[in-house]
């Protein structure tokens, strides 16, 4: 339970909701639907977390996180990933002077507070997990010495479907790092439609900055203080519990379909999204339904199919919604 009192945290979550709704006006005066989106890559900046985002290429998954960094007059940096890119590129490294025959740090991009890794599987696993570090403590080494990261410090990394040629698998270590992954699908015709008349011409001006890094802080410090109900406690871990044990949550039909199911991480991931979505939606408390509601987002990266889901065609998705169906919000 929050030391504040109800009526100081539902007075923190109204000052939020009001500034988070000018981002939301901006984020949509550029880009066309992707409320899902949206919603995702708000909810993990909220939480002080990091966001995987995949989709094929052409679906805005660059312009949506760049339009989020826009939003947020912070330091902003992008980061190709190529295959040739080294570790170095991305955290820092020593340079030798040849007129003081000493070295001199020069720091990487990743001393930003807002880091777009634009196709991240494009580079291998060495170049990858040169995240590791930045993303889980806030911090790199690199010549012997750690270097702090400014606050806050978000990473929004896209990614292509890892069938496309020339993408690489992400370490699971990493992967597990992110509080959410995100699925973008092809816009409706409508949208497209609307996409063209927007896009079609001169464009649309980039989204204004509404929030400075301290407002944001502030608001990450407001979903700490969200209260969490105790049924929607147990929710979580009985769903995290389920993509381990699905034996004993008796979902038997999942039995032989997960290899490996959701960390302890996953179940801190669930709670800490659902308090963001609690101040998104102007509420002091986690429900149930929104446990439930962040977490497709939450799980579908950490849960591992066997050999016999793929055969099988079962995606995660469906393993997700089974879960989800047929998990009660209460121990009856």
């Amino acid at each position: 339970m929050s030391s504040r009192s109800i009526a100081e945290i539902e007075s923190m979550v109204a000052a939020a909701g009001e500034r988070l709704g000018r981002v939301t006006e901006e984020f949509s005066r550029v880009i066309v639907g992707q409320e899902e989106l949206r919603t995702g890559l708000l909810t993990a900046l909220l939480c002080d977390g990091h966001v995987l985002i995949e989709g094929v290429p052409g679906l805005a998954k660059t312009l949506a996180a760049f339009t989020l960094s826009r939003c947020i007059s912070g330091t902003f940096q992008r980061i190709q990933f190529t295959p040739d890119l080294m570790p170095a590129d991305i955290t820092g490294t020593l340079i030798y002077q040849q007129n003081t025959g000493g070295f001199v740090e020069r720091k990487g991009p990743i001393f930003a507070q807002l880091i777009l890794a634009d196709e991240i599987n494009r580079a291998p696993a060495k170049v990858q997990s040169a995240l590791l570090e930045a993303m889980q403590e806030r911090q790199v080494t690199f010549g012997g010495t750690t270097h702090p990261l400014p606050r806050p410090f978000f990473v929004m990394a896209t990614q292509n479907p890892i069938e496309q040629e020339g993408t690489y698998p992400l370490p699971e270590a990493q992967v597990d790092r992110f509080l959410m992954k995100l699925r973008v699908d092809y816009p409706t015709i409508e949208e497209e439609k609307l996409i063209l008349q927007r896009m079609g011409g001169f464009g649309v001006p980039p989204a204004e900055p509404v929030l400075t890094p301290e407002d944001v802080i502030e608001i990450q410090n407001t979903v700490k203080s969200i209260i969490v109900e105790p049924e929607a406690l147990d929710y979580a871990v009985r769903l995290v519990d389920s993509t381990r044990n699905p034996k004993q949550a008796k979902l038997k039909d999942l039995e032989t379909l997960i290899t490996v199911g959701a960390s302890p991480r996953g179940s801190l991931a669930l709670i800490a999204g659902a308090r963001a979505l609690a101040v998104l939606g102007g509420q002091a408390f986690v429900t149930p339904d929104l446990i439930k509601e962040v977490a497709p987002a939450v799980l579908r990266h950490r849960i591992i199919r066997s050999f016999e889901a793929e055969a099988e065609q079962v995606g995660v998705e469906q393993i997700i919604r089974t879960i989800l169906d047929k998990v009660p919000v209460g121990t009856r």
